[in-house]
This record gives structure tokens, sequence and C-alpha cells, in this order.
């Protein structure tokens, strides 16, 4: 499940993590856009025992490489080891536009950030000059027992390559089952047993028409960022969301949404019933995708509710 869960106040997050664990889920994967971090909601479950926590993601400009590895070995000491740590590149606009950050060479930037983690994790002392930074002198105080598994989020054939090559696995966003069939070979020919985690936008609704509406809006706000729109122009959406760039583009933001089809929105999103979720949930599964890890866009009062039926073990 991603975390932080919407509508509930961050203080209110432990009880609900046991819930979680008492319905079978097994992880709890943070985000970090415009909401709270990444760091404090998986905190919060770390005396959970029953969960795997893990960050998607958090972005490789952000935090510089030694806090990272203090953020990561901190996380997983916390959880006992149970902690996978997430990257990504994020984009010109969280990197560059909100943290005045210049959003230059991102694949290279990952690719150092991976090795330095790596060893860091391992307690290694390191001066070194990489390509995108440099590193005088660094030792974690308290390295990892365990091995802190690493992620990379990643969209096309390079950063997947990468993801598979230099990392645990990837992970992946705003693509269909059949996308999968794609994208993850990309990753798998360099790994086999490679993580696949995939974060997938659930609706639960009973009126398709109101929540594609709803999810229009969540489409539009993703996929109008430059490497979004890259990425689906290489999956050959170019057509079907021109109007959404070229409305965004000339400002006209409601029209923008409005004019992303239907199918697209079936495409990339899970809506419907709690027995249609599932069904869409488990279709990434049967696409490839290890960690399916639900981005639930309900609230209110049935949260509990929907917890259940879209737990693992609620199909029977």
């Amino acid at each position: 499940m991603t975390v932080p869960l919407p509508g509930v106040p961050l203080a209110e997050h432990p009880g609900r993590y046991a819930e979680l664990a008492d319905l079978g889920y097994t992880d709890l994967w943070s985000v970090e856009a415009t909401g709270g971090d990444g760091v404090v909601p998986l905190a919060l479950g770390a005396t959970e025992r029953r969960l795997r926590l893990g960050t998607a993601i958090l972005p490789a400009f952000t935090r510089g490489p030694a806090l990272l590895a203090q953020t990561a070995a901190t996380l997983s000491a916390a959880a006992e080891g149970r902690f996978v740590l997430g990257l990504g590149t994020s984009s010109d606009v969280i990197v560059q536009n909100w943290n005045s950050i210049p959003f230059e060479r991102p694949y290279q930037r990952m690719l150092d950030t991976v090795r330095f983690l790596r060893r860091a994790l391992a307690g290694e002392k390191i001066t070194e000059t990489y390509d995108s930074f440099t590193i005088k002198g660094f030792r974690l105080g308290v390295a990892p027992k365990d091995p802190v598994p690493l992620l990379v989020a990643a969209l096309r054939p390079r950063m997947l390559g990468l993801a598979g090559r230099e990392a645990d696995g990837a992970i992946l966003n705003w693509l269909s089952p059949d996308d999968c069939d794609r994208v993850i070979p990309y990753v798998r020919e360099h790994n086999p047993d490679a993580e696949i985690a995939l974060r997938i936008f659930v609706l639960v609704h009973d009126d398709p028409v109101a929540a594609r509406q709803l999810l229009r809006r969540q489409i539009a706000a993703y996929l109008t960022v430059p490497v979004y729109r890259a990425f689906h122009e290489w999956l050959g959406r170019e057509k079907a969301l021109r109007g959404l760039w070229d409305g965004w583009a000339a400002g006209d933001r409601a029209g923008a949404a409005r004019s992303i089809p239907d199918e697209v929105v079936d495409e990339l999103c899970v809506h419907g019933s709690l027995a249609d979720c599932r069904a869409g949930i488990r279709r990434y599964v049967e696409h490839g995708v290890t960690t399916p890890v639900i981005a639930l866009l309900n609230d209110g009062p049935d949260l509990s509710k929907i917890f259940a039926g879209l737990a693992p073990a609620a199909a029977g």
C-alpha cells in the first residue's frame, strides 16, 4: 500500500498499519512529491514487524549522496532490515523548479548514486570523484547489518537496463499491464530475478463516468511532465494524448484533462467495484510485476472496507 494514506491524519497511521498487516498486506511504500516526505510515514511503521518498508521514490538529486546513505541505514535499522531503498531521478519540475537544483545528466547521477550507495551501505570509507559528484572521506557511523536492496525508478530502456545491471530491480509507474510486456524485459535481461515494483492507481467507484473524471486529473498532472510525456510517446500514445499535451501547453488545463480518451484512463488506472479492482491489480501480476503497490485514491469513512476488499486474501 502507498503511504501516506489518503485522508488519514499522519498521527493515526500506526494503527492503520496494524490494520493493513492484519489483512495480509505485506509492504508500505512511500511517495515524495507535494505531500509529506518519503521518510516520516515509513518511520511510523518501522515497529510493525509484519510489514516491509520501501521508498517509491526518494529523488537522487534532492538529498546528497551521504544523506541518502544515512537515511537508508537509519530506516533499515529502525525496521530491523525490512527496508528497500527506491531511488529515482524524479523530474525537472521537482528537482529544478521546486528545489532549485540543476536537473542535469539524470542517468549519470543515478548510476553514480547507486554505485556509491552499494559501497557506503557496506560500511566502506569512500573518497572518490564520480562523474556527477565527489565524495571525500565519508563512512557511515553504523552500517546496516543486512544489505539494503536498491531499486531504481525507470521509464525507458537505458534506465531500465541500469536498474537490472546495477540495482536489485525497478520501480515502474503509469503504465498498463500490456505495457509491462514491453518494459520489464529491459530489466530482466540483466537480472532474471529482479524485483519489479509498480505503483497502481486504484479508485473504487461504482460510476465509471465519474471515476474517469477524477482519474483524468491524476493522469494530466503526471503525463504533462516532460519525462512522462517522453515515456508515453515511446509507448505509442502520442496520438491518443496529443489533445492533452496541446491543451496543457495552451493553458487550458481543464480542456486538456477532458481530452484524455476513456480507453487511456482504463489502461493506466484501475477502477470499478472491489472485485473489478482486485482483478485489475491481478492483471499486473500476470504481466510480470512482483510487487504490486496500490496507490489508493479513495478516502473517507469507507477506507477500512476498501482495505479489506482489496486485501490479498479478499478473493478467497
